[in-house]
């Protein structure tokens, strides 16, 4: 929720604007003590950089360009469309819009918010340009009121409510104590009107306590030119919440994980302990779909509707069908497709397609393959590089051996094939429709349909064994079978 305080109703009928959004990501980030960029650290699924460019995104920017560093290090983590420019020198937030400056359109509205600053949304982003157009201000401030506004610049507002200059809080010198007490603080996203955004750029000054080209003091160049400055209270106060290090970053997720999973329930999932559920930003769930405790649920992750996942259990980059479960299991880039079941203690590995009430058991591991409906895998079981046929039942410990030292090879299986428990299908082979393996094969050859494969030594029993090994040993026979006490 968003509310104007001081700003006069000014409305020019501005109409509709192209929208121009500029996202601050040249920082570099010392505090994160980390060889990776700030901007690209992980949130919930997306480099902290792409939660503002998004929102821009979402909230119908025309053009979206991120201020990079020299390094370059941006711009393969970006959302399709948008553009990067570099700012070469460390001059601060004023020096990295003007780096952008020969892509804004002086007939555009100017989005400008920090790459650091990840949890703005599209919502109050369209509350603020609402509120800009409204009031006719050449600049709007995105501004909220906090308890403790320490680190945070200060909002100086003239007798007529309206901003006067923000005031940076970087340097001891540069906030008065009068100003340090006020608790409206600027969550540095802003508006501009593009022509008043290009006519105020030269003017800035790196005259501070840091000796940086602040953008903030664009508003104070603004005001002495006449021109009005506005300024939209938001009752969001994480959209200020900003990331300088791994513990504020901690801080950060925790409240964008929280956004996430209620809007989730609010959707129609049911998640049973929302404290305990990991979901990334793009993932998609289905109503009636129930997330147990322990949950992670990550990257482009589609659920579908009436399943269960979980407790305990990771999905990566995977699709869940209708009505599947999938309990205490690990599944990366896998397909489980309606009414299959998983685990518990189950590992789909990449290229793994479960097919309509199929299932993998315990402790069972498949890779590259594909299980067709209602096949069971029940447990045990390691099936890579294997095509299984709708209605086969593989005993437990059944193996495909598909590596011969050189290269992988494919196994195929029919349908409704029921192998032995222990039994090793060494690749490549092919298994017909209604075949049989006995218990402890090590198969080689293919097995025709409707056979049964046996592949194992005869047994052979040694009568009096035990009585010669004894007498070998020169022991009793029963002390050798008896194990020591302990």
């Amino acid at each position: 929720m968003s509310t104007e305080l001081g700003a006069t109703e000014m409305s020019k009928g501005m109409g509709s604007k192209p929208l121009t959004a500029i996202v601050l990501a040249a920082g570099q980030g010392t505090r994160m003590r980390s060889s990776v960029p700030k901007a690209l650290h992980d949130l919930c699924g997306r480099p902290l950089v792409c939660w503002p460019a998004q929102a821009a995104l979402d909230a119908g920017a025309d053009r979206v360009v991120v201020v990079d560093s020299p390094a370059r290090a941006l711009r393969g983590a970006l959302p399709a469309g948008v553009e990067v420019v570099v700012q070469e020198q460390a001059t601060g937030t004023g020096g990295a819009v003007r780096a952008a400056a020969d892509l804004v359109d002086p007939g555009a509205l100017v989005l400008v918010c920090a790459g650091d600053v990840p949890l703005v949304s599209a919502a109050v982003i369209g509350d603020l340009i609402a509120a800009h157009s409204r009031t006719g201000a050449s600049a709007t401030v995105l501004s909220t009121v906090l308890a403790d506004p320490s680190g945070y610049g200060r909002v100086v507002r003239d007798p007529d409510g309206m901003v006067a200059r923000i005031v940076e809080t970087k340097g001891g010198g540069d906030a008065t104590a009068q100003e340090l007490a006020i608790a409206e603080i600027n969550s540095g996203v802003y508006v501009f009107d593009g022509a008043a955004l290009l006519e105020v750029l030269p003017q800035l000054s790196a005259d501070n306590t840091q000796g940086e080209l602040y953008l903030t003091d664009a508003f104070a160049h603004m005001r002495a030119a006449g021109a009005a400055v506005g300024a939209l209270v938001t009752e969001e106060t994480g959209v200020a919440l900003g990331v300088n290090d791994r513990a504020q970053l901690a801080d950060v997720r925790a409240l964008a994980q929280r956004n996430i999973n209620c809007g989730h329930m609010r959707a129609g999932v049911t998640i049973v302990d929302p404290v305990s559920t990991y979901i990334d930003v793009d993932v998609v769930i289905g109503e009636d779909t129930t997330i147990e405790p322990g949950t992670r649920l990550c990257g482009s992750t589609v659920v579908g509707s009436g399943a269960t996942i979980g407790p305990q259990t990771t999905v990566i980059d995977s699709q869940v069908g209708n009505g599947a479960s999938v309990r205490m299991a690990w599944l990366q880039e896998a397909t489980v497709l309606a009414g299959a079941k998983v685990g518990p203690f189950a590992y789909l590995r990449p290229g793994t397609v479960l097919h309509e009430d199929a299932k993998a058991g315990t402790f069972v591991e498949i890779k590259n393959s594909d299980i067709g409906r209602g096949a069971r895998v029940p447990h045990l079981s390691y099936i890579g590089d294997a095509d299984v046929g709708e209605g086969a039942n593989l005993g437990a410990a059944t193996v495909t051996a598909n590596y011969d030292g050189r290269a992988k090879h494919r196994t195929k299986i029919g349908k409704r094939v029921r192998s032995g428990v222990d039994t090793t299908f060494v690749a490549p082979m092919t298994v017909g429709d209604d075949a049989y393996t006995g218990a402890g094969s090590v198969l080689t050859e293919d097995i025709p349909a409707g056979a049964l494969a046996v592949a194992r030594a005869r047994q052979v029993n040694v009568e009096g064994y035990a009585q010669r090994h004894a007498d070998d040993a020169g022991a009793d026979p029963q002390a050798a079978t008896t194990p020591p006490a302990r």
